[in-house]
């Protein structure tokens, strides 16, 4: 396998030539790879990027339109074509705008290059793509109302981490908060449970550092960045460790540097890729409370341990508003009682996929 240490050697020169190319955060799709793509990038891509899959990621470049919306309309009935022609299956604002910006979109064989420029990256790096299109599609994140359309993973993704709880905080943790991360990880992980955090400082890095200290465990890290970058760079070695018995995951262009407006995003998946979210120590202003929002909104169980409810109004808020969306933990069995098998989630899926296609 390679490392994460050995993604970001090898990405280097990708991310310098990629540049322009992430600036963009929307373009277009369609289908043949052609000759030109396929002299630039190699057979091995091109065969990877099926025309559908090369599609999606090009209708992410169009610039201005929303990512969720083309993830839930390219899992209609006919895929992402429809898309393409304006034909939206959804009413609202959203699918007005998409119309629009559809019509603007730059020149398809354009953004095709720049989709395979940035696929080439990730794969020379190890990186698998994964899209909405695929049957591999993390279970948890595809029944989110607004999923990311691709996903891009270094390391493995399992079936089994279907059965995933994420364990989040405050970048500026105290002694007590990185101590009681630790303790919940350890101990989800010591169940089978895989542990989902955003790899960044403080009690992310408590909670990812203590399942790889459980032999066999699994954590998965939701980046900020495309999965070529590493931040915050004092955890890159610890990324290389979660790559190696667990996953990275980026549902950003793989050259994607960090910005102000990924982590939000990041959130969003680390909500979703979950069952739910158990937030260990975090203030009214932290992104630990919005996943939390999000993990609501999600039909989530958000987890928020007592001291966390003893200390902050906005936990208390949330204990008394949201009812059983809300649970306060005092061990760990309090997260576990909550818990899904792989196999009752796989069944849940499949009737919200079956509910979507009888609707389309």
């Amino acid at each position: 396998m390679i490392t994460a240490a050995q993604c970001c050697e090898s990405g280097r020169s990708a991310f310098s030539t990629a540049r322009t190319v992430s600036h963009d955060v929307g373009s277009h799709p369609s289908a043949t790879t052609g000759h030109k793509i396929e002299h630039m990038f190699g057979v091995m891509s091109r065969m990877e990027l099926t025309n559908e899959r090369l599609d999606l990621l090009a209708a992410c470049r169009i610039r201005g339109i929303s990512w969720e919306l083309v993830a839930r309309e390219a899992q209609r009935v006919g895929g992402v074509g429809p898309l393409l022609e304006g034909d939206i299956g959804e009413k609202g604002q959203a699918a007005t705008e998409t119309r629009e910006v559809l019509t603007l979109a730059r020149p398809l064989e354009e953004r095709r290059e720049e989709v395979l420029r940035e696929h080439e990256a990730a794969t020379a790096a190890g990186a698998r793509l994964i899209t909405v299109l695929d049957e591999d599609y993390p279970e948890n994140l595809r029944v989110i109302f607004n999923l990311p359309p691709f996903i891009y993973v270094l390391g493995k993704l399992q079936p089994a981490d279907a059965r995933s709880v994420a364990v989040v905080g405050t970048r500026q943790a105290s002694p007590e908060g990185i101590s009681r991360a630790r303790r919940m990880a350890q101990l989800l992980a010591e169940r089978g449970v895989t542990v989902v955090s955003g790899l960044a400082a403080g009690i992310d890095t408590a909670a990812h550092g203590a399942v790889l200290t459980v032999s066999g465990a699994r954590t998965v890290a939701v980046m900020g960045t495309g999965i070529l970058g590493r931040y915050p760079k004092e955890n890159a070695e610890l990324a290389d460790r979660i790559a190696t018995s667990g996953a990275l995951v980026a549902q950003f262009w793989p050259t994607s540097p960090p910005q102000r407006y990924n982590f939000p995003r990041r959130n969003v998946v680390t909500s979703g890729i979950s069952q739910g979210t158990v937030v260990i120590e975090a203030s009214a202003t932290s992104g630990a409370k919005m996943q939390a929002r999000l993990a609501i909104e999600h039909g989530k169980t958000v987890f928020l341990v007592e001291s966390l409810v003893m200390q902050q109004k906005w936990a208390r808020d949330y204990v008394a508003r949201h009812g059983r969306r809300v649970a306060v933990v005092k061990t760990v069995d309090d997260v576990m009682t909550h818990l899904r098998s792989v196999e009752q989630v796989e069944h849940l899926t499949s009737q919200r996929r079956q509910l979507a296609f009888d609707l389309a």
